[in-house]
């Protein structure tokens, strides 16, 4: 019996752009996928999802401008099906709703390779929600009607818009900029109220949103003097008089602000989701990779004294532990000593509680109170867990105290290349949670000195990197995520 090699492909729906808004299902799909097909309506947030060693084609398609020909984008999909691969086919909104996404699956039938559609949330209900506006209100309206305002090329809007108006329920049309003239005029001649409330809803569930209500008479006018641009919707409805009431989205603190976040790609997630539950805008920029290191040559036994200077020293030896066959017991009876709060929260991850937390997150305070308070004595055996980059903080102090220690790199720290960024200044807000992250980012770019350039960092060793750089430092009140949330909150 001959196996097939065809592979599958997943038509799925990437939601309006709000990264949080993408399903479950499409998100452990996009992570497994061989390839990713996707269009230019794919929010940034949603293309973060996809794993870097993942094979990406960009089809492209806008408003007017199809680089990539329907047919050919299908004929992709296909191709790389029968190559075998699991193949994720990425539209923004659902793919069923204007989306043509049964216009793709037609060749796939034809080839008899295998498919799913995953649906997404539309923008159809999800800008206008963003928006503060409920498509359905029983006080308001008893239908919801979805309609396109784009024509084909050379074509003629079809609609029914006497049929719209007797219905008297909430419209939305969508892919509507260019026609909302014609769309306003249709429902005019078709008799209905020229003050009936409208809305138009730019980039909606993004945090660059914009919104504009006015009568249906002045609905074109409005998209013009504003430059509405596309992606937009349009809404026609007495719902659109609950805009303002109902708006719980143009309030968020740092709503407009646009945030660079460096942090390690693995880590940058709670950073940035937390910045986007306050409304901004981030951009993933990853300065630095940690790897642990392997294999490991620890003789644990003849120390008293264990220094962890960051969570992922603390993930590496205890998962070493762990992978060599022992666990949490081989620490009994040793002291440990942490670097701040969130590397005890990771230790406590592994069953442990920190023995030493320093007031400041710092290595240098780190080592001098450990000192201080007789923490540790010429007596200790100290072992220090660090990466193979760590600085001498620690060490010095431990030094010039007379305290024998060994230093012992347990994970790796590489430094990430990445394009210098020639728009910096677009950003409100760098953020910094290491030094080694400041000093990836200065190294990738053009620029040496970062005068003007706000940036958000974790603790003062950190501040201090940065503020040799000429960044414009703010310093979080602790060492933890929360704690630049919030100070990035108050700004």
């Amino acid at each position: 019996m001959v196996q097939d090699m065809k592979g599958k492909v997943y038509l799925i729906g990437a939601g309006p752009g709000d990264g949080g808004l993408m399903t479950i299902k499409g998100r452990e799909l996009i992570r497994t996928a061989d390839v990713v097909v996707y269009d230019r309506l794919v929010g940034r947030e949603v293309m973060e999802m996809i794993p870097a060693d993942t094979e990406t084609i960009d089809v492209g398609k806008n408003a007017g401008n199809h680089p990539v020909p329907q047919h050919r984008i299908s004929e992709i999909l296909a191709e790389q099906a029968e190559m075998g691969k699991t193949v994720v086919r990425l539209k923004g909104g659902d793919p069923f709703v204007f989306g043509r996404g049964g216009e793709e699956l037609e060749l796939l039938l034809s080839r008899g390779i295998a498919f799913e559609e995953v649906p997404g949330i539309t923008s159809s209900i999800a800008a206008p929600a963003y928006a503060g506006i409920p498509v359905t209100h029983r006080d308001y309206c008893s239908s919801l009607h979805i309609i396109t305002g784009h024509a084909k090329a050379g074509g003629e809007l079809h609609i029914g818009f006497d049929a719209l108006v007797r219905l008297n329920g909430t419209l939305v049309f969508m892919m509507s900029v260019s026609s909302v003239g014609k769309i306003a005029d249709g429902l005019l001649q078709a008799g209905m109220d020229p003050e009936m409330p409208c809305a138009v809803i730019e980039e909606g569930t993004l945090p660059s949103q914009r919104k504009f209500v006015a009568a249906l008479s002045e609905i074109e006018e409005t998209v013009r003097s504003n430059q509405v641009h596309s992606p937009a919707v349009i809404m026609v409805g007495r719902v659109c008089t609950l805009a303002d009431k109902f708006d719980w989205f143009s309030g968020r603190p740092l709503k407009g602000k646009k945030i660079l976040v460096t942090q390690p790609a693995k880590r940058a997630s709670r950073m940035a989701e937390g910045l986007r539950a306050l409304g901004a805008e981030t951009v993933l920029y990853p300065c630095i990779e940690t790897t642990p290191i392997r294999p490991l040559e620890i003789p644990a036994g003849d120390y008293d004294t264990l220094v962890f200077t960051s969570g992922e020293g603390v993930k590496s030896y205890c998962s070493w532990l762990l992978e060599s066959g022992s666990d949490m017991r081989a620490l009994a009876g040793k002291k440990i000593a942490v670097i701040g709060s969130a590397t005890a929260k990771v230790l406590e991850g592994f069953g442990v509680r920190a023995d030493f937390v320093p007031t400041v997150y710092s290595g240098r305070v780190l080592g001098e109170e450990m000192v201080e308070k007789d923490f540790v004595t010429k007596e200790s055996r100290v072992l220090l867990l660090r990466t193979d980059a760590a600085s001498r903080d620690v060490t010095d102090a431990l030094a010039e105290a007379g305290i024998p220690y060994t230093d012992i790199p347990v994970y790796r720290t590489k430094t990430l290349s990445h394009p210098a960024l020639s728009d910096l200044e677009s950003f409100d807000l760098v953020t910094f949670t290491s030094r080694s992250c400041v000093t990836g980012f200065a190294g990738s770019q053009e620029r040496k000195v970062f005068s003007g350039v706000r940036a958000l960092c974790i603790g003062e060793q950190t501040a201090g990197a940065a503020a040799e750089l000429g960044f414009d430092v703010i310093c979080s009140e602790k060492a933890t995520i929360d704690s630049m949330l919030e100070k990035a909150a108050a700004l």
